[in-house]
């Protein structure tokens, strides 16, 4: 207990699946954290779940757009003063179309919450960590970064992993770390079976196998506790990494 005590961390998509069991773990370690999302509905369900554990808060953010990552930010800011912790965790699942049944729409769809969101969000919230001197981001790639998912999904995870390694590069002469948490398949309503039996089914068989599905399923706890691994301070030597919570699913 105490992993992040006294530490102001924004959490989007923190209203369901891995993002709301970060908040969570967030909470009971000690931090103040402000979850980022659209449905002010389960915000606020949330946030009155959880108002016994620690001090939480809600934007209500479409994050798919630069002003509304902007303003997260500056709710924080004006609210806390700062931003230790930045984990970009918004994101939704793309249907596992491939390239050839993937409207150009729904392409920039999935991009603009999967990868854009961690471009603006990361952006704004650096000019404060810059200012403090210190930091942690901590981004939720996935396994399909390596293109066992459609092709929007693919594309946006391999960008935020490469951003995840560039931000570090930029930043690694100082306390500023940008790591990120790729979870292989995880129970979450962005993949339950009322969502599930909107993929591509073809598709989705045939990246089956190229992963181990045979191996057990992380759950949203589990990614939870490698998030706050990489947010605390015990990870302070550690940046540019991914780290992979899949049970060895894709270690071929």
């Amino acid at each position: 207990m105490g992993r992040l005590e006294n530490k102001i961390a924004i959490v989007t998509g923190g209203n369901s699946g891995i993002g709301k069991a970060t908040a969570k773990r967030f909470l009971q370690e000690g931090a103040t954290v402000v979850i980022a999302c659209r449905r002010e509905d389960e915000n606020k369900k949330t946030v009155e779940e959880f108002a016994s554990l620690g001090e939480i808060s809600y934007v209500n953010a479409d994050l798919r757009k630069a002003e509304d990552c902007k303003k997260v930010v500056d709710y924080t800011i004006e609210k806390y003063g700062r931003i230790d912790v930045l984990v970009n965790n918004a994101g939704i699942a793309d249907k596992h179309k491939p390239i050839n049944r993937c409207e150009e729409d729904w392409y920039d769809e999935v991009c603009k919450i999967d990868q854009y969101s961690v471009y603006w969000m990361s952006k704004y919230a650096l000019v404060h960590m810059e200012k403090a001197g210190k930091g942690s981001i901590v981004n939720v790639s996935s396994i399909g970064s390596q293109g066992v998912a459609g092709i929007s999904y693919s594309a946006a995870k391999a960008a935020v992993n490469s951003m995840t390694k560039n931000i570090a590069i930029y930043y690694s002469a100082t306390d500023i770390r940008c790591n990120a948490v790729g979870p292989g398949p995880t129970p979450t309503p962005l993949n339950a079976p009322e969502a599930a039996q909107f993929f591509d089914a073809d598709f989705a068989a045939l990246c089956g196998k190229h992963i181990d599905i045979t191996l057990p399923e992380a759950s949203a706890d589990d990614q939870a506790a490698a998030i706050l691994f990489l947010a605390s301070d015990e990870a302070k030597a550690i940046t540019g990494q991914i780290l992979y919570v899949d049970h060895g699913t894709t270690m071929y």
